[in-house]
C-alpha cells in the first residue's frame, strides 16, 4: 500500500521591487568635446593676454630706444623710429662713458653675489633642517628677524666701515655681503623641510660619507629646482644694485650699469638724450632675460624629472 505523500502548494511570490537607481543620463560627446574646447579657448585667450602685458613694456622700451629726444617728448607711440643704430652709435662713443666695461663690471658682481647667496643660503637651510642643538630656534629666529631691517639701512654700516677702512673701488667689498640673504635662506629653508627624504642622509652617514660630501652629491641636487629659482631673483636683485655700488665706487673703470643710467639721467640739459637712457636700459634687460632662459629651463626640468628616483 503506497503511502500518501502530502501536497505541497508553491508558495506565491512577492514581486521584487525595483530598487535600483535611475541611471544618469550621459551626455552627448559632441556637448563634452564642446564645453572642453571652450574651456580651452578661454585660459589660452586669458594667457595670451599675460603675455601681451608682460611684453607691451619691452616693446615700448624698444620703440623708445629707436627714436630720437624730440619725438619721445612729442608723442607716445608703438611703432619703432629710425634713430635705433644712431642711438646706439651715440651710446658706445660718449666720452667718458664706458659702457662696455659697465656690462662687464655688472654682470662680474652679479653673477658671484647669485652663487654666493645662493650656495651659502643653501647650506645655512641644510644645517639648521637636519642638525639638532641648542639654539636651534633662536639661530633661526634671530635669520628671519634679519629680514625685517632696511637693506638701506644695513648698507649704510658696511659703508661707514669701508669709509673708515679706505676700501673703495673693490668689488669683493660688493659681493661678499651677498652670502647674508635672510630672503634667500628662508626658501631653501621652506622647500628643503617639503622635499628632504631624511632616510637617505642618514643612509649616507652610516657607508661613511662626510657632511660635506652629503650636501653635495645628495642635498645641492634636491634644491636644483630652489637654487635655479632664487639664482634668478639674486642675479636681478644684484644686477639692479644701485645704491651700495654708487657708495663704494667712484672710478668710471669700475661702474655698473644702473650707476651709468644714473648719470644719463641727471646730465645736464644739453648733453641730456632720452634715446641713449632707453638704449643703454634696452641692453641692461638682455643678460637679465640670458640667466632667465637658462635657469628656467632648469627648473622645469627638475620639476618635471623629481630630484630623487625612488
Amino acid at each position: 500500500m503506497a503511502e500518501n505523500t502530502p501536497m505541497v502548494t508553491p508558495t506565491p511570490i512577492a514581486p521584487q521591487l525595483n530598487r535600483s537607481t535611475p541611471e544618469k543620463k550621459k551626455q552627448h560627446p559632441k556637448s563634452e568635446k564642446g564645453v572642453l574646447a571652450l574651456e580651452r579657448t578661454l585660459v589660452y585667450i586669458f594667457l595670451i593676454l599675460l603675455t601681451l602685458l608682460c611684453l607691451v613694456p619691452f616693446w615700448i622700451l624698444f620703440v623708445n630706444a629707436s627714436r630720437t629726444t624730440p619725438e619721445i617728448r612729442s608723442s607716445f607711440s608703438f611703432i619703432p623710429g629710425g634713430a635705433f643704430f644712431t642711438n646706439l652709435n651715440n651710446l658706445f662713443h660718449t666720452d667718458n662713458f664706458p659702457v662696455g666695461r659697465a656690462l662687464i663690471n655688472s654682470m662680474l658682481i652679479a653673477f658671484c653675489s647669485a652663487i654666493l647667496s645662493t650656495y651659502f643660503s643653501a647650506l645655512t637651510a641644510y644645517a639648521t633642517e637636519v642638525y639638532q642643538f641648542k639654539l636651534k630656534k633662536f639661530v633661526e629666529t634671530f635669520i628671519l628677524a634679519i629680514m625685517m631691517i632696511p637693506t638701506q639701512v644695513a648698507t649704510m654700516g658696511l659703508v661707514m666701515i669701508c669709509m673708515q677702512a679706505n676700501l673703495f673701488n673693490q668689488f669683493w667689498i660688493i659681493i661678499i655681503p651677498s652670502i647674508a640673504a635672510p630672503t634667500v635662506y628662508f626658501y631653501m629653508k621652506q622647500y628643503l623641510a617639503s622635499v628632504l627624504p631624511y632616510e637617505i642622509v642618514e643612509a649616507a652617514r652610516v657607508d661613511g660619507a662626510g657632511e660635506l660630501r652629503i650636501f653635495h652629491t645628495i642635498i645641492l641636487p634636491i634644491l636644483k629646482p630652489a637654487i635655479a629659482v632664487q639664482f634668478i631673483f639674486a642675479y636681478v636683485a644684484s644686477w639692479n644694485n644701485y645704491f651700495m655700488p654708487s657708495m663704494l665706487l667712484n672710478d668710471a673703470k669700475k661702474y655698473t650699469i644702473p650707476i651709468l643710467i644714473g648719470q644719463l639721467q641727471s646730465s645736464s640739459p644739453d648733453t641730456f638724450d632720452l634715446g641713449k637712457i632707453y638704449m643703454l636700459m634696452f641692453i641692461a634687460v638682455f643678460p637679465t632675460l640670458l640667466i632667465y632662459l637658462i635657469f628656467s629651463r632648469g627648473i622645469i626640468k627638475n620639476l618635471t624629472n623629481g630630484a630623487v628616483k625612488g
